[in-house]
């Protein structure tokens, strides 16, 4: 009942905003059900540029908002919980990420879209986990320079055959599926197929059947014939993709698999995020300008 009525108020509000609430994959269950977009960082932000909506409320983590204030400079972009941070994108600033082109004088670098805005603006590429591969072989260069995550670097590496010089990040929840989870899976199903995010340690994308980014986990599910799929990812993606393919069975490879940051919006703090139209996230306009170039250079990649 208490969600019924917070549900109406949001509804409400979001019309009288000219709103438009975007919701990441891996987001609470009753999040997910009030998104107008639901999907991975990038598509969202560019779902929301289509969008006539003023505002836009990310229900997602900090460098998400941070992308759609890039490709939306026309709109007030919100994020429910400020400290919504990504470990992963901590794991390298703007200025470390000059000191790295230093190292390695003349080498391109692609720089994964799960970084800050500033490290973006440093880049000559971004990559999504499900472009990387095709970015990296759009560029000349046989070496280059790829942060911050480590896993999606060498599996791109092994993908393409080129050198990829790699940052020591890593997405510490995606970190915590180990081999012997997937195993113990695959034992307790055997008919089962694996799917992995490359986000996942290198030992557990050998074990798995696709490999592939959270919007590529619904497009493989709906072709494969196996009426069980177990899932290595963040855990809030099962529930998408149960509500999408009910007649399927999602197992998780690893129920430890949580985003703390990720569960820190609620249908309060969106409710809130409406009301007091806060936490607005913003970009400088010469970043912006930066990072955005390293977008559209993916975007024509390839």
């Amino acid at each position: 009942m208490h969600n019924e009525k917070l549900i109406r108020d949001i509804v409400k509000l979001k019309k009288d905003r000219n709103a438009v609430i975007l919701v990441h994959n891996y987001q609470l269950p009753e999040v997910q059900d009030i998104g107008d977009i639901l999907g991975d960082s990038l598509g969202l932000s560019r779902e929301a540029a289509k969008t006539k909506a003023e505002v836009v409320v990310f229900c997602g983590v900090h460098f998400m908002a941070e992308t759609a204030a890039l490709l939306c400079p026309d709109k007030k972009v919100l994020i429910p919980d400020p400290l919504s941070g990504c470990p992963m994108a901590d794991m390298i600033t703007a200025e470390q990420l000059r000191a790295f082109k230093k190292e390695h004088p003349g080498a391109p670098v692609v720089t994964y879209v799960n970084s800050s805005a500033e490290v973006k603006a440093e880049s000559d590429y971004c990559c999504t986990s499900a472009n990387s591969v095709q970015v990296v072989n759009s560029i000349e260069e046989d070496t280059v320079l790829f942060v911050p995550d480590k896993y999606l670097g060498a599996y791109t590496a092994q993908k393409t055959g080129k050198k990829l010089i790699l940052w020591d990040g890593y997405c510490p929840t995606h970190a915590k599926i180990l081999p012997e989870h997937v195993l113990a899976k695959k034992n307790e199903y055997p008919g089962a197929l694996v799917m992995a995010h490359p986000e996942c340690r290198q030992e557990v994308c050998g074990l798995a059947d696709v490999v592939c980014s959270t919007e590529g986990f619904i497009a493989h599910s709906r072709k494969a014939k196996n009426k069980e799929i177990i899932v290595a990812t963040e855990v809030g993606m099962l529930y998408r993709l149960k509500k999408l393919i009910p007649e399927k069975n999602f197992i998780p490879a690893s129920e430890a698999a949580v985003c703390p940051n990720m569960k820190k919006n609620t249908l309060e703090k969106v409710l809130w995020s409406l009301q007091d139209m806060k936490t607005e996230v913003k970009v400088s306009d010469d970043i912006r300008v930066r990072a955005k170039k390293a977008i559209d250079r993916m975007l024509t990649a390839g």
